[in-house]
């Protein structure tokens, strides 16, 4: 089914509004000029009250002066005519055939925010955002997005802080290459010179032993220089003794080959080490310091990389959610909570592209809904409001708005309450002749 529109509006006796009558164009933009005070406006809450219920009722509906009630008949493009007269204004819509019904009819069809776009454009950024992810039904899932997005942005500030505090305090330690990897172990140190020691030792016995072997040798040669003048009666000794002798001096050589190859150990190195253990650790474990701060930052800064992968992620998934979306219009989209539309926000689109961005949105709320109502469009160029018409056209609405002029861009100037121009039917002639106000022989 096509979406509906206004094919005929009859107001009479509607605040400043005597009687007027208007056929607006079924696709496109119909002005309503004037200058201030003639009726214009009163023209788009009638339009409101007829259609959109008792809430949009004027406080003062009756046309200061008139004895008469407010007369309101609006002919819709799906053969519905719906009327409010009489003195309680009240609402009749009556289809083609004849049946009858009421508002709840009405409200299958008009789109409340049809009724007062303005409302509508004028409302804060993010809830326009909001009303666009409502109708496209992806609000709820971007919400959670968006919400998992800030949550990841915390955290990785809050870990990238961390990361940068671990950093400068790991650059700050200072580092010593010439210390060992691990503390030094002081009972450790000790053992390996009481090794040292042990063995120095042994070689000191070696050493001694070869004294006395030298010294028995001595002693020997002695013997044998005082028996040499009994040799006749002491040969039979002085050969044993020469084997002795012999046995002795193979003895020593062999001693003091042994005693040639022995070199003692230095235990200067370790003691200089035990005296320096306490500068030594502090050197180890400041340079353990160093590296355990630098393994946290570079822990810090992976999980900073991973949440930005997170993240990342994250506005992807928003992305492709908008991009599969139903949107009203293409290259209209939501970014960090505000509407864009051909990648500007609102406040720096266009007034053509914000007037097109308002509408397609209502007629996304409701496809039924083919018209909108715009007041005040004289703050729009004539590039602005030619744009914005063709545009309907093209999209087969219907905009029914009112502008302070008089030029020609205006479909009909309302003047004193009528239609400037415009001549009444015989039956509204007959009911303005009751009412000697009405400047009849204008219409």
């Amino acid at each position: 089914m096509d979406n509906i529109k206004i094919n005929k509006l009859e107001i009479e006796n509607v605040k400043r509004i005597k009687a007027v009558i208007i056929e607006p164009s079924r696709n496109g933009l119909t002005i309503v000029g004037g200058n201030n005070n003639q009726g214009k406006t009163s023209v788009l809450d009638s339009i409101a009250w007829v259609l959109g219920g008792e809430k949009y009722r004027p406080s003062q509906a009756t046309r200061e002066g008139s004895a008469i009630p407010p007369n309101l008949r609006v002919v819709l493009s799906n053969g519905l005519v719906v009327e409010r007269k009489g003195k309680n204004s009240s609402l009749k819509v009556t289809d083609p055939e004849g049946n009858k019904s009421g508002q709840q009819l009405l409200n299958e069809f008009v789109e409340q925010l049809a009724l007062d776009l303005p409302k509508f454009m004028d409302s804060p950024g993010k809830e326009k955002a909001r009303t666009l992810l409502r109708i496209i039904g992806v609000g709820e899932q971007l919400a959670g997005l968006e919400k998992k997005e800030k949550e990841l942005f915390g955290q990785r500030r809050t870990i990238g802080q961390i990361a940068d505090q671990k950093k400068k305090f790991a650059d700050e330690q200072r580092y010593y290459p010439d210390a060992p990897d691990e503390l030094v172990s002081p009972s450790e140190l000790l053992q390996k010179q009481q090794d040292i020691l042990a063995r120095n030792g042994e070689n000191q016995r070696k050493r001694e032993r070869l004294n006395e072997i030298t010294a028995g040798k001595c002693r020997l040669f002695d013997d044998m220089s005082r028996i040499d003048d009994q040799i006749s009666d002491l040969q039979a000794r002085k050969d044993k003794l020469k084997r002795e002798y012999d046995q002795a001096v193979l003895d020593e050589a062999t001693a003091m080959k042994t005693v040639s190859e022995l070199q003692d150990e230095s235990t200067a190195e370790l003691e200089a080490s035990i005296a320096d253990i306490e500068e030594i650790n502090r050197k180890v474990r400041a340079n353990l310091d160093k590296e355990k701060a630098e393994d946290d930052a570079k822990q810090y800064m992976d999980q900073y990389a991973y949440l930005t992968r997170e993240i990342e992620d994250t506005k992807q998934a928003q992305m492709d959610l908008l991009k599969a979306a139903d949107l009203p219009l293409p290259e209209l989209s939501v970014k960090d909570g505000e509407l864009v539309y051909k990648g500007q926000l609102w406040d720096n689109m266009s007034g053509s592209d914000r007037l097109k961005v308002s509408t397609a949105i209502v007629r996304k709320l409701n496809p039924k809904c083919g018209f909108v109502l715009l007041d005040k469009l004289e703050q729009m160029d004539m590039q602005t409001l030619n744009e914005f018409g063709q545009w309907l056209e093209r999209e087969g609405l219907q905009a029914i708005a009112t502008r302070v002029s008089t030029g020609d861009e205006c479909s009909i100037i309302i003047e004193d309450g009528y239609v400037k121009g415009q001549e009444l039917p015989e039956e509204n002639v007959r009911e303005a002749s009751k009412n000697p106000s009405w400047k009849v022989g204008e219409f």
